[in-house]
């Protein structure tokens, strides 16, 4: 009997599960996976929705009432970012924090600030490894 038949057995069948694809398909989190591949990235990339919604989304709307910037740009920032804070990373971690300074997307600002990030390694829905950006705080 392998583990995964010994835990069914014990605990009974799953009452629920939510997979990354049912988070990707709820807006949950963002597949941004072919730009994180223009950046070097090898692995499938997500950003969570809060991270899209405050460092990378961007519409006129902003640049009518903060200043100029583009949505594309701000996708691309927060990529190389992340590759380089893997490339820089002193250990194996599954988790790394980036850093990089943007305009939060808040109706006001005018100036960027230097924001953190977490760049998570872990399984997908089929077990292989995929990245997922998000808020330190987010888990």
């Amino acid at each position: 009997m392998n583990k995964k038949d010994s835990l069914t057995e014990f605990f009974g069948p799953a009452v629920s599960t939510y997979t990354r694809a049912m988070a990707i398909e709820d807006g949950v989190l963002i597949d941004i996976t072919d730009i994180a591949k223009t950046a070097g990235l090898k692995f499938p990339v997500a950003v969570t929705h809060t991270v899209w919604n405050l460092y990378i989304e961007w519409k006129q709307g902003d640049t009518d009432q903060q200043t100029h910037q583009d949505q594309s740009g701000r996708l691309w920032d927060i990529v190389w970012m992340a590759r380089h804070g893997i490339a820089g990373a002193k250990d194996q971690s599954s988790q790394i924090n980036f850093y990089l300074d943007c305009i939060p997307r808040d109706g006001k600002s005018k100036r960027a600030i230097p924001i953190t990030l977490k760049l998570h390694l872990g399984p997908g829905d089929q077990g292989e490894p995929v990245l997922t950006i998000m808020l330190p705080e987010e888990d």
